[in-house]
């Protein structure tokens, strides 16, 4: 008889990693940043650091594929992210400088608009809305309009729409701000938990936030001779047409 041929596992799958290489950014004419390298695996985070005017909001825009890159490669898993627009949407959650409240929703209708638009396929759009709202201590204040609350109850209803639509890569611009201590201690809490489950993180932040074992970028560090930098695009874009 014929022995039988050992069976053939297939390879565990890789994890995501989020990657950008050469990365420059520019606004307007103004070079913001240019030559900044990254990579972000499963429970890793960055903590981005800086004066104004540094580019911490603009990586974080451009992280989120809201803005292109003047230079540089940006990818999630080796595909450049500009190829899968709607794939890197679903995939992050983006919360800017601006508390995306609508005045005459309530806090749970606020974020129930949001899991609606972040998660449509979610079955049970209740159930995540609460979630959300407990996290954040919200509850009690779900069926108040968003134009009755104080600044850092505002923060924490856009905050809790990590919690109710949830997604691997957080893209968080100063989250902290308006919040109480107690408020950044939950913040702290709930990035430490979307860790652990093998999310991603990049934060900006001009406060003390606890994220252990992040990687910390200064900004200033990646700030632009402006001559040197458009030598190196225009070298870039020649290579391109060649």
């Amino acid at each position: 008889m014929t022995a039988p041929e050992p069976s053939v596992r297939p390879e565990p799958a890789a994890s995501p990693l989020f990657e950008g290489r050469g990365l420059t950014c520019i606004r307007g004419e103004r070079v913001v940043f240019t030559g900044l390298d990254f990579t972000l695996a499963p429970g890793e985070a960055l903590l981005l650091l800086g004066p104004n005017g540094s580019g911490k909001s603009s990586f974080l825009r451009l992280l989120a594929g809201l803005i292109r890159p003047a230079a540089g490669a940006l990818t999630w898993d080796g595909a450049p992210v500009r190829d899968e627009r709607e794939d890197h949407g679903a995939r992050s959650r983006y919360i800017g400088h601006l508390d995306a409240v609508k005045p005459v929703l309530s806090v749970a209708e606020n974020i129930s608009f949001w899991v609606r638009t972040w998660a449509p396929d979610t079955r049970d759009v209740a159930a995540a809305v609460q979630r959300g709202l407990e996290c954040f201590a919200m509850d009690r204040l779900a069926d108040v309009p968003g134009k009755m609350l104080s600044a850092g109850q505002k923060r924490r209803v856009n905050l809790a729409r990590l919690v109710a639509a949830p997604a691997p890569l957080w893209l968080l611009d100063e989250p902290t701000t308006a919040l109480d201590k107690a408020s950044i201690k939950v913040l702290e809490a709930c990035v430490a938990e979307h860790r652990a489950a093998g999310g991603m993180v990049a934060l900006s932040t001009h406060s003390d936030i606890d994220l252990p074992g992040a990687r910390t970028f200064h900004m200033d560090d990646f700030a632009a001779d402006t001559s040197g930098a458009w030598d190196a695009l225009d070298a870039e874009w020649e290579a391109a047409q060649a």
